[in-house]
């Protein structure tokens, strides 16, 4: 049986990986290398809003404001991780947003954590 809630926190967790394997290639002059990685990560962004949809879909009875505030955030961190890894490659600051992405990651950690489909220990 295919569990969506897995399905999702897995390729969140390899997007992270991804995306700091991209910087750390750029970081060392693997250009082709990066390039590949940073395609890659473009398939998992498709895949992370894939299974977010699913997830949104599935239990959108639950609460769907702050199921849909998470989704946008979710959305947010995804641009934040495509507009770094470009203006690093560019050779441009990307200051602003690695600040946005840290809000972002903690806003949607705190979300996911909260929610009902996410981890509560007083349950």
């Amino acid at each position: 049986m295919f569990d969506t809630t897995h399905a999702h926190i897995t390729t969140w967790a390899i997007a992270l990986i991804l995306f700091f394997v991209a910087l750390g290639l750029h970081n060392s002059g693997k250009e082709k290398a990066r390039k590949i990685v940073h395609m890659t990560l473009r398939l998992f962004y498709l895949l992370i809003i894939l299974t977010g949809a699913l997830l949104f879909w599935k239990h959108q009875g639950i609460n769907p404001a702050l199921y849909g505030i998470k989704g946008l955030a979710g959305i947010w961190l995804i641009a934040m991780f495509e507009m770094i890894l470009v203006r690093t490659s560019k050779g441009e600051k990307a200051g602003a947003f690695w600040v946005q992405f840290i809000i972002a990651l903690l806003a949607l950690l705190y979300l996911g954590l909260r929610l009902p489909l996410g981890f509560n220990p007083f349950a």
